[in-house]
């Protein structure tokens, strides 16, 4: 039973995709569906902030094809910038990001701090409830994926939605209920492939092949 129960969870984590296709546009998120998601969220490990996470949920279609404007804006000069087109997935998300059931703003009170380790240890006290919430959101159905980009027009986002001074913008998770999307691992690099052991770049195990003594 807990090895089912591992397997369960292991699958949700290896599947928790990014969802740009396949949404249901025309269906409202129940709203004790997202306030059962945020409580799964205020549960991530936090530090430096506490519990100075805060969620905007956006549901408003003049704020949310305001925000879509200013998204595909950040989008396409990004690709412009690196010489790369868009990606069909983006292109197909830009075109009706202003129609997603709503969109949710993961903020975080307070500033980060100039330096790196106060930086590291500012976004580390939000971030981790931000994929809580997208994890939460993928076991109830509910499809999204992790932008952000707009933290490069935080002032015009917070013009735009009300976020006082002093609030720090991290992710964007536009979020609607799945339709028959298939979720799955995606092809990534092995563990071994990816890990050292006791010193960078040095040799590690490997893992252990049943039947092996």
């Amino acid at each position: 039973m807990i090895e089912d129960d591992v397997l369960r969870f292991e699958h949700l984590l290896s599947t928790a995709r990014s969802v740009r296709r396949n949404l249901d546009f025309d269906r409202p998120i129940d709203r004790d569906d997202l306030f059962a998601c945020i409580d799964v969220a205020v549960q991530a490990p936090t530090g430096l902030i506490g519990e100075g996470w805060r969620f905007l949920v956006v549901t408003d279609p003049t704020r949310k094809a305001a925000i879509a404007e200013l998204y595909s804006e950040i989008l396409v000069e990004l690709m412009q910038e690196r010489g790369l087109p868009l990606k069909a997935s983006h292109q197909a998300l830009i075109a009706r990001l202003h129609e997603i059931p709503c969109m949710i703003f993961v903020c975080a009170e307070g500033e980060p701090p100039p330096t790196t380790s106060g930086q590291v240890g500012f976004y580390g006290s939000i971030l981790p409830a931000a994929w809580s919430l997208m994890l939460a959101l993928r076991g109830r159905g509910i499809g999204t994926t992790w932008t952000s980009l707009l933290t490069a027009r935080a002032d015009a986002v917070a013009g735009i939605l009300g976020i006082p001074d002093g609030v720090t913008q991290t992710v964007m998770l536009p979020a609607a209920y799945t339709l028959n999307a298939v979720l799955k691992p995606a092809q990534r690099a092995s563990a071994e492939t990816v890990t050292f052991w006791d010193a960078w770049g040095a040799s590690q195990p490997s893992r252990k092949v049943p039947g092996d003594e």
